[in-house]
């Protein structure tokens, strides 16, 4: 009797995209030559998210969809941000598993097989993590410092050392969508989430061309997200330091108290002390109200319910720019 054909297994890679007009035409063609060994056993299609690039970017990623029918490219009406764009190819695909790459060849595409390998174990997510970077001392310090203060405040274990390069199953892919928040930190939702999960070391290459897409700014920017997202600690250290500084205060009154009573030609007159520690708890009061006023302005964000991002054009294949206007999927 002859045997069935077996269904081959669907993966979609995603590539947010801003301003890699240089890494584009080499991306693809690595991943192909990746991929082609396996292109027996798997579909694979290729989901490029323009995030309001302002070079060539597009027009390079429409030129490669009118080549090759496996190409997808979201245009989004303007720059919403990497963890946007990347939600926007999470919401379009439908594949067995989804594979979150960088578009810059920092992340390598020949990690991708193992990634699959992993999940083929059965594993529901398995994510890239770097084991060397070839980055600046300033940027490994300071990606350091943001992974062990992550892992010191955040309410859900999120492994160090990773980013957004990783596989996910179909499963997963649906869990994430009912995730809607605006400030979004993506490892984060999936460590949140949950079911099986394992790590893949790799080595990080150098980027290809072109500038990062996060400077300092918004590094910082994105690790308050991932802090205050997934952490009430920072509220209650508020609470701790304002019990601190009570018992500092209440320690100086007997102090003060003391002085007067059993040595009082001590007691030196002035206001030097009075007007440091004003001018101290001032900043701190200050402190405290920002800490409040983040929790606050994610709250005041997420109840304007506003689409996450807006999509400007879809083009699959060698098919003419579909307009697209659902925004999200609910």
């Amino acid at each position: 009797m002859p045997t069935e054909p077996t269904t081959r297994r669907r993966v979609a890679f995603i590539f947010p995209i801003y301003n890699e007009e240089g890494n584009i035409e080499l991306l693809q063609r690595t991943v192909d030559e990746v991929t082609a060994p396996l292109a027996g056993k798997y579909d694979f299609s290729f989901i490029y998210v323009d995030d309001g690039s302002k070079d060539g970017s597009l027009a390079a990623l429409t030129g490669l969809s009118a080549r090759d029918g496996r190409i997808t490219v979201i245009e989004l009406s303007r720059n919403f941000g990497h963890q946007m764009a990347v939600t926007a190819g999470l919401d379009l695909v439908d594949a067995d598993a989804a594979i979150i790459m960088d578009s810059d060849l920092q992340d390598p595409p020949r990690v991708a097989l193992e990634l699959i390998e992993k999940w083929e174990e059965g594993f529901d997510v398995v994510y890239a993590q770097r084991r060397s970077r070839q980055d600046s001392p300033f940027k490994r310090l300071t990606a350091s410092a943001f992974y062990w203060f992550l892992g010191k405040m955040a309410a859900v274990d999120i492994p160090k050392n990773t980013g957004d390069f990783r596989l996910v199953d179909r499963k997963v892919v649906d869990e994430l969508r009912k995730y809607r928040e605006r400030d979004r930190f993506l490892r984060g939702l999936v460590s949140y989430i949950g079911f099986k999960q394992t790590a893949v070391l790799f080595d990080r290459d150098k980027r290809h061309t072109g500038a990062t897409g996060y400077p300092l700014t918004k590094m910082m920017r994105f690790a308050a997200d991932g802090i205050v997202g997934f952490s009430t600690t920072p509220l209650r250290m508020i609470t701790r330091m304002g019990y601190l500084f009570s018992l500092l205060s209440f320690l100086g009154v007997l102090y003060v108290i003391g002085v007067k009573l059993f040595e009082p030609e001590t007691a030196v007159p002035g206001w030097a002390f009075i007007t440091i520690a004003m001018f101290f708890l001032g900043g701190v009061q200050i402190i405290m109200l920002g800490v409040l006023g983040s929790y606050i302005g994610r709250t005041y964000s997420q109840v304007q319910n506003r689409p996450l991002y807006s999509v400007a054009s879809v083009r699959t294949g060698a098919n003419e720019a579909a307009e697209d206007s659902r925004s999200t999927v609910r």
